[in-house]
């Protein structure tokens, strides 16, 4: 599964190259009923030709009509949908939505292609970057992610956008809060992935837009299968599994480890990877056991529920006792 801001960023990087103007758009903010969420991105040129998305169809299109009527001649335009702020759009969003877009004009220059070629290559994992975008000039400079928070801040005159790859749900064996949480996962936004050797338990098992691999997590996850932005989650209760990709996980950058099970068990869970695997107290501080957030949760869907919280609280930079 490709990232679709990856495939606006090389396509946008394929038209600059061949000369051409483009206009990148990013999702700033939304309120309400929003298709997009911050962040998301949208290229075009001065021909009328797009990849991308800001909502679900109705905006790209006035936005390309302006484009093409040359509106869009700043370095930087910011533009709202929805709540009847701008003069020249009269769009309303559904639900009664609203929608902030930032709009770059960027010339076909060298300069701006290797300011694409660094956000192709944290898009597609090789790394995690803050793009920052200066207000009212435009002037853009990158630096290293090297924690979580929200995809778009603004910080006075500055734009912060968060850029890198698709946010990844590695679930570590297939069970009944996995199967949940595979499907929560997918409407956040998440590529989902699921590793699971055991024929006999995947029988059956239906999980439409979901990557199956029918290995131990443990050797997905040490192939590569985690990036900065995967959250890697055990909820088989079989330590098979759960220890193994557990003693994987914590030699990756992924942003969040978890692993099912009561106190007790994660007590039993640290002695034995202390003993068995050498990992220390380092280790044992990444990852989240009992794992999601303190709900009372009881049936998989409740635990599930509880477990995406806890991701997006981590994605988002929130500390529990900040919610």
């Amino acid at each position: 599964m490709q990232h679709l801001d990856l495939l606006v960023i090389r396509k946008a990087l394929e038209w600059s190259e061949s000369g051409r103007r483009v206009w990148l758009c990013t999702v700033l903010a939304t309120y309400g009923s929003a298709p997009r969420a911050p962040g998301s991105l949208l290229a075009a040129n001065a021909d009328g030709e797009w990849i991308g998305s800001l909502s679900g169809g109705c905006v790209e299109n006035e936005f390309l009509e302006r484009l093409v009527a040359d509106v869009f001649c700043e370095p930087i335009s910011q533009l709202r949908y929805g709540d009847g702020s701008d003069p020249h759009s009269q769009i309303r969003l559904p639900c009664g939505g609203v929608l902030g877009v930032l709009v770059e004009n960027l010339a076909p220059d060298c300069e701006v292609q290797a300011h694409l070629r660094d956000l192709e290559s944290a898009l597609a994992g090789q790394r995690r970057l803050i793009r920052e975008v200066a207000l009212p000039g435009g002037e853009r400079r990158l630096l290293a992610d090297t924690a979580q928070g929200l995809r778009v801040e603004r910080e006075g005159d500055v734009l912060r956008l968060r850029v890198g790859a698709a946010q990844r749900l590695l679930l570590a064996g297939y069970s009944s809060v996995a199967q949940v949480c595979a499907e929560f996962g997918q409407s956040l936004g998440f590529e989902v992935v699921l590793c699971d050797p055991r024929d006999e338990v995947l029988q059956g098992v239906e999980l439409p837009g979901v990557e199956i691999r029918r290995q131990l997590p443990s050797e997905v996850i040490r192939l590569g299968g985690c990036h900065a932005d995967t959250a890697v989650v055990a909820l088989t209760h079989d330590p098979r599994i759960d220890d193994l990709a557990m003693i994987e996980a914590v030699r990756t950058p992924a942003f969040y480890i978890g692993v099912m099970g009561s106190k007790a068990t994660t007590a039993k869970r640290f002695e034995r990877l202390r003993r068995i695997a050498g990992l220390d107290d380092s280790d044992f501080a990444r990852i989240v056991a009992p794992i999601g957030l303190n709900l009372g949760s009881k049936t998989p869907a409740e635990i599930a529920l509880a477990v995406l919280a806890d991701i997006l609280r981590v994605r988002n930079g929130l500390t529990r006792e900040e919610i």
